[in-house]
């Protein structure tokens, strides 16, 4: 609710103020951005259930009687590690099925009916490049797609050989034929090493060799937010055949995997936190797991940020907060015992 009232309420505030945007389009807006703001809640939710139950548990006596009755604490943990394994595992489906469909419908919510525009029919200024061993090879300009239709228009591409433009190919238009790029009605030009450019021949029909269907050109410009792991995946592998640095989107896919799993980890400190000897447990539970939780998300962006300078590897980016949290979760585990 803190996060909703902190951000989602704001924003949407401001567009009935300033925009005059209609009540159902306000409650629409808030559904699709719902899903999202509930993912990144999750783990705060299940540090917050482990703090105030084991709390409530420590201020009755109930810890003590069942150490007493010889019941190990790590035996008196384990159906919160069960439980938040389960939250865990749904958070990844919601995070992997509603929130990029809801993300999606938002953006073109706020796009198309309350900013207005018009839907395009194509893309526009398409740059593809690829590179080999550090040195590039080729780069495609198109000027406009279709993604649907798969036809181009204004195709230009360029082939280097020893970081030396050597060919230009230039084609008014081009189209997705049976699993294949073609353009046609084209030219090709040759470039001498002192850059001067000739004809060489024309042609009415030829193969492109580009590595990208409609479908994937369409999903080229999706936010990450917006896409789910494959998608991610399949971006990082189409940036780095056209020698672009994926390093971003690397971190987002692993952070991805890892923040559902922090329910896992934060449950476990919470549950070891909560746990200590206390006569009351709501307000004291509140407070420490918002210090936790400010501490992790910290740490989180702090660690996420050296990883998309290229400072961490994305892998250790995005589960390193979990691992530092595990091992505190560890000994105070340990410790409770």
């Amino acid at each position: 609710m803190l996060l909703v009232a902190g951000n989602l309420l704001f924003k949407i505030a401001d567009l009935v103020i300033q925009r005059g945007v209609s009540l159902g389009v306000v409650v629409r807006l808030f559904l699709y951005y719902l899903p999202g703001v509930v993912v990144l809640t999750i783990p705060m939710g299940s540090l917050l259930a482990a703090l105030l139950g084991f709390g409530r548990l420590s201020a009755n006596v109930e810890i003590v009687a069942l150490k007493a009755a010889g019941v190990a604490f790590q035996r008196i943990v384990r159906p919160v590690i069960w439980a938040s394994l389960l939250v865990s595992l749904g958070s990844m489906a919601l995070n992997e099925t509603l929130v990029p469909l809801a993300e999606r419908a938002a953006v073109n919510l706020l796009r198309y009916e309350v900013m207005q525009e018009t839907p395009p029919l194509f893309k526009e200024r398409i740059f593809l490049k690829e590179e080999k061993d550090g040195h590039l090879k080729r780069v495609i300009y198109i000027n406009r797609m279709r993604p649907r239709s798969g036809k181009m228009a204004d195709i230009l591409v360029q082939e280097f050989e020893e970081d030396r433009l050597s060919r230009i190919i230039a084609a008014p238009r081009g189209e997705w034929v049976r699993g294949e790029w073609w353009i046609e009605d084209g030219k090709v030009f040759e470039v001498d090493a002192q850059g001067k450019v000739r004809l060489l021949f024309t042609f009415r029909k030829q193969g492109l060799q580009l590595h990208l269907n409609p479908k994937e050109v369409e999903t080229q410009s999706l936010d990450p937010q917006q896409m789910n792991l494959f998608q991610m995946r399949d971006s990082i592998r189409r940036l780095e055949e056209q020698g672009a640095d994926a390093t971003r989107l690397r971190v987002l896919l692993n952070l991805r995997l890892a923040v559902p799993w922090a329910s896992v980890v934060l449950a476990l400190v919470g549950a070891a936190a909560g746990s200590r000897p206390q006569r009351s447990s709501s307000s004291v539970g509140l407070g420490l797991s918002v210090v936790i939780v400010f501490f992790y998300y910290v740490t989180l962006s702090f660690c996420q940020s050296l990883g998309e300078a290229s400072y961490l590897p994305a892998v250790v980016a995005a589960w390193f907060p979990n691992l530092i949290f595990l091992v505190l979760g560890g000994f105070l585990v340990r410790r409770s015992n």
